[in-house]
């Protein structure tokens, strides 16, 4: 049988681009001390439930060792961003985070994700979301997940992004270009409030502690009061099985306190554990997201344990050692080295407000191109419909 040369035509047309619809755009960048996927909110679906199986089998989840996907194993390697112009009058662009269950299928898109964050204004000028400029780019950014609003500085000199510099931060080998974030409103953003509980300072589980959500809903408490000096490696707290199982019932019962419902499946509230400083900081830090041991600090666990030292009476506030003056800056330690964090801090000394808060991070695009996509979700691909 020998086939019309026209319907030939057509259906090797049709085998391309059924073929060509099978990968999907996607840039890998590190941010911070994460590492992720970025999409365009216009090149993945919009329908939770098929976005979501996407996104697990692009990390290649439910599996510890993400085998089939990008992800490396670990909550700092599975995480996606996903970006589109802002349909807000604040903002240059919009910005929804995910973070990717590793050997369970979860893909919670409540907490937000400042290392991730980091990556979002380069990605939005490579992208062309919006124009660079001739020496940097400030990008207004609206989490959608939590709704705050944050600016970046992009250093884009000839028009185009920089990677490449001499800022260091611990966590990441190395050097690259400083890009400067601005918290614009980040109290209460996932809780409604900077203290959801209503106190500075809760007793749950007989443990004393402070709820607070400064950008990400965090329980901060003493390490000791918890059998710990809080200078354990990660590897020491993480195969203390006691020590997790108190942490999972203060962080239940937690999360209901800070009207965050039934969290058992959420990685919020963070757990926090300190201890006073020990190389020039302010405060020694042992952050859980939620069960694994963070190798350093979450951008917005930073922020927000930052926000809980200069509470007095916080459990914080008794272990840290805060700098005098309107003008702060707060190194926290963690297991990988320090995070600083710029604070601005008015009101009174019984009662002093946080009134702006900044910190310096990098970013690296690794990857861009196309990821081939499993037949099962291809389908749901808004370039495979058309």
């Amino acid at each position: 049988m020998v086939l019309p040369r026209g319907r030939i035509t057509r259906m090797c047309k049709l085998a391309w681009r059924v073929l060509v619809n099978k990968s999907l755009k996607c840039m890998w960048m590190r941010g911070g001390t994460s590492k992720g996927a970025y999409f365009l909110a216009s090149d993945i679906p919009a329908d939770v439930k098929e976005r979501d199986a996407l996104l697990l089998r692009v990390m290649g989840s439910p599996d510890s060792h993400q085998i089939d996907g990008l992800g490396g194993t670990v909550p700092v390697t599975s995480k996606v961003a996903i970006v589109s112009q802002s349909t807000s009058p604040d903002a240059d662009v919009d910005y929804l985070f995910a973070q990717v269950g590793i050997d369970k299928p979860i893909v919670d898109t409540k907490p937000n994700c400042g290392n991730i964050l980091a990556g979002v204004g380069p990605f939005a000028i490579e992208r062309g979301l919006i124009p660079a400029g001739a020496s940097e780019t400030r990008v207004r950014i609206r989490t959608i997940n939590t709704g705050t609003l944050v600016e970046e500085v992009v250093q884009t000199p000839g028009g185009t992004v920089q990677y490449e510099g001499s800022e260091a931060i611990d966590g990441v080998p190395g050097t690259a270009a400083p890009i400067a974030i601005h918290f614009m409103d980040a109290a209460g953003s996932v809780c409604g409030a900077l203290l959801p509980t209503g106190n500075q300072a809760d007793v749950i589980c007989g443990v004393h502690v402070t709820c607070i959500d400064n950008g990400m809903p965090v329980v901060a408490m003493a390490a000791s009061e918890l059998g710990c000096t809080g200078y354990e490696s990660g590897l020491e707290l993480e195969s203390n099985t006691a020590l997790r199982k108190r942490l999972e019932e203060i962080r239940l019962e937690a999360g209901r306190k800070m009207g965050l419902g039934d969290v058992t499946s959420a990685v919020i509230p963070k757990m926090v554990l300190l201890a006073p400083p020990q190389k020039g900081g302010i405060i020694c830090t042992r952050s859980f997201i939620p069960h694994k041991c963070h190798d350093s600090i979450g951008v917005f666990a930073a922020v927000t344990v930052a926000t809980a030292c200069i509470l007095p009476g916080s459990p914080a506030h008794s272990l840290a050692k805060i700098p005098e003056g309107r003008n702060k800056r707060m190194k926290l330690e963690h297991p990988s080295g320090t995070f600083e964090i710029v604070m601005e801090v008015g009101g009174t000394k019984d009662a002093p407000v946080v009134e702006r808060v900044g910190l310096i991070r990098t970013a690296r695009a690794i990857m861009d191109g196309d990821l081939r996509v499993p037949s099962e979700v291809a389908t749901s691909l808004p370039a495979y419909k058309k």
